[in-house]
């Protein structure tokens, strides 16, 4: 119902880890669009211009690190609505981390479960990383699904579901299925 004269690109929400985002500032978002082709995911990068920058109800010229931000673009608003940047890093183009489909990571795992109830202590002991196993990653904002492919003492190799825009050597947070909750 709006006419394209009245049309504005897409918003962004979220919190800048590091670095100064300014009006005008040439973006990318990673991993973007995923199309599968060939049974592959390949990744497309959304390159955009920042043309507004909010926190609250101010206007800002330029963001720093600390507090939610609305960063304004030209991105089409039907790839921003319902939360389909979930997960996405947005940032100065050509300064964004690589996209990974394939993580090779130590882990550390905890003794017990959290937050299971049960008589017996041996129920709530966690079991050891197995192959083919199925785990949630979450990698910064990214939640994805992951099946482990090797483990060898305290390091594990695994392919991501849905790709993920990270660095080497940031943290991430395994979960296991249990009695249908993550």
């Amino acid at each position: 119902g709006t006419e394209i004269d009245d049309l504005k690109g897409g918003v962004a929400g979220g919190s800048i880890l590091r670095g100064v985002l300014q009006l005008d500032d040439e973006i990318e978002v990673r991993p973007g669009i995923m199309v599968h082709q060939n049974g592959q995911i390949r990744c497309q990068p959304i390159f955009s211009r920042i043309v507004s920058l909010h926190a609250e109800n101010n206007h800002l010229e330029f963001a720093t690190p600390g507090g939610l931000i609305g960063v304004g673009t030209k991105i089409d608003p039907a790839l921003c609505r319902q939360d389909r940047l979930l997960g996405q890093v947005l940032g100065r183009v050509g300064r964004l981390p690589e996209i990974y489909t394939e993580l090779e990571f130590s882990f550390f795992l905890l003794r017990r479960l959290l937050g299971v109830r049960a008589e017996d202590k041996k129920k709530t002991r966690v079991s050891k990383l197995g192959k083919d196993e199925n785990l949630m990653f979450n990698i910064g904002s990214t939640a994805t699904g992951g099946k482990i492919l090797r483990v060898k003492g305290d390091m594990a190799k695994a392919f991501l579901y849905r790709p993920a825009c990270t660095e080497i050597g940031e943290n991430i947070a395994l979960s296991r299925r249990i009695e249908n909750n993550w």
